[in-house]
């Protein structure tokens, strides 16, 4: 409930800040004045960049009081937070690092895409982005996600159970979710080869062996009834159309 509360002002004053951008002319300032500035010196790419920077960056800050909130104070009030400030800021730091290494070259070559390929840009540029989200299924789980916490295989516990379901891949992986949180959880993720089942330690050290296998079942459940490349399908198909 405490949540749904805040979700409820969160997007309250998300609609204002939409209505700033766009009836009140926020975007046509920040453009104007990035028009005026980035353009004559560093060129069209450059200021088509930095609009969509400036647009993140500003629309980042404005959302930060509202997590600042819900870590030190809503799942503090409830006991779940083990966020420290410092780990608070390097997530935060992480975050905009692996955005800005990740999102600028993908928005540079939509950009290129727009002015290159003539009336059919939107079908090259989502080509593109599905492609970029294909490699991300892949590049997420093993590359991304050990950025932020640590995982610990636990591949000979749970392989029988993973051989009748035919999951092949690394494994059943355990996360460091109490540095942050005491919320338990565990979930499905990947395609290929990076396909994992990830339990966090605070979940962990609240079953018993038989219980593992029974998330473990579910999470297997996912990956036997497709429930991530369905999803995956139809989103495509969506943006596409």
């Amino acid at each position: 409930l405490a949540k749904g509360r805040l979700g409820l002002l969160s997007t309250a004053f998300g609609t204002a800040v939409l209505l700033g951008w766009t009836l009140l002319g926020g975007l046509d300032a920040l453009n104007t004045w990035l028009l005026a500035t980035v353009q004559p010196a560093f060129g069209n790419m450059a200021y088509q960049l930095a609009l969509l920077v400036g647009f993140t960056l500003v629309s980042a800050v404005l959302d930060l009081p509202f997590e600042l909130y819900s870590t030190f104070r809503l799942e503090q009030r409830f006991g779940f937070n083990r966020t420290t400030p410092k780990l608070f800021v390097i997530d935060l730091l992480k975050n905009a690092l692996v955005g800005a290494l990740i999102g600028l070259p993908l928005a540079a070559l939509v950009l290129w895409i727009m002015g290159a390929t003539g009336g059919l840009w939107w079908l090259w540029a989502w080509g593109a982005w599905v492609g970029f989200n294909l490699l991300i299924m892949v590049v997420y789980p093993t590359l991304i996600a050990p950025l932020f916490n640590r995982f610990e295989s636990l591949k000979a516990r749970v392989q029988a159970l993973m051989q009748r379901c035919g999951f092949a891949a690394k494994g059943l992986f355990v996360m460091d979710g109490s540095r942050r949180s005491a919320h338990g959880n565990a979930y499905f993720t990947g395609l290929g080869a990076a396909k994992r089942v990830v339990f966090y330690d605070t979940l962990l050290a609240k079953l018993n062996s038989g219980e593992v296998e029974a998330v473990l079942a579910h999470e297997l459940g996912h990956f036997k009834h497709k429930h991530i490349t369905q999803p995956i399908v139809m989103v495509f198909g969506i943006s596409l159309a």
